[in-house]
């Protein structure tokens, strides 16, 4: 009898990851991770999101009740002036976030881990992307706020929803600003074996 579960599995609650994935044609299941998202001393921003994508797939792959073989982590941050902006705590963090973004550029660090639970082989990539704002007026910055769409995203915007307003230029991976870069992983998941994008 087949497995009624995909061997897919990606460790994340993000639901703009599972679209990406979605548009691309995998099966895949979804069951986020619980890991403790905090840099590390001397940590450079690479690092930490590729050491943070390996440790969600891993702690997912760890729970003995999981059916699936392959198993994808992954993180995104927003770095400017060397220094990483997450998801803000508050309406006022997210102000100073898209000040500091405001008419200049910045670069998004988005990571990715498989594992092969069948061999414990790891593939582990980051991609970085540069995203240019456009001078944001404060009248456009708290509408912004208030339209609740940063409260949850990493420096605060989506390049994907209403923040796509304020992007006047971008040199690298759409997809990896959303939150997965997806022509690297879509590569890595044939060279794998796990998934076929167009069946012979």
């Amino acid at each position: 009898m087949p497995n009624q579960y995909p061997q897919i599995v990606l460790a994340s609650a993000s639901p703009r990851r599972r679209e990406l994935l979605s548009s691309a044609g995998v099966q895949f299941q979804v069951i986020p991770s619980h890991i403790d998202e905090i840099q590390q001393a001397d940590e450079g921003p690479e690092e930490f999101v590729l050491r943070l994508s390996q440790e969600k797939a891993a702690e997912v792959a760890q729970r003995s009740t999981i059916s699936g073989r392959w198993f994808i982590g992954s993180d995104t941050i927003v770095l400017c002036d060397d220094q990483i902006l997450g998801k803000p705590e508050n309406h006022n963090d997210s102000a100073r976030m898209l000040r500091m973004l405001s008419g200049r550029s910045h670069q998004v660090v988005s990571g990715y881990a498989i594992l092969d639970r069948h061999n414990n082989r790891w593939i582990r990539r980051s991609i970085t992307t540069d995203v240019t704002f456009r001078i944001l007026t404060d009248h456009e910055i708290s509408g912004y706020i208030a339209s609740g769409e940063p409260a949850d995203k990493a420096g605060s915007y989506a390049i994907q929803g209403l923040g796509s307003f304020m992007v006047t230029q971008i040199n690298g991976s759409y997809s990896s600003v959303v939150g997965l870069p997806l022509a690297q992983i879509i590569d890595d998941l044939q060279q794998l074996g796990a998934f076929e994008l167009f069946a012979q």
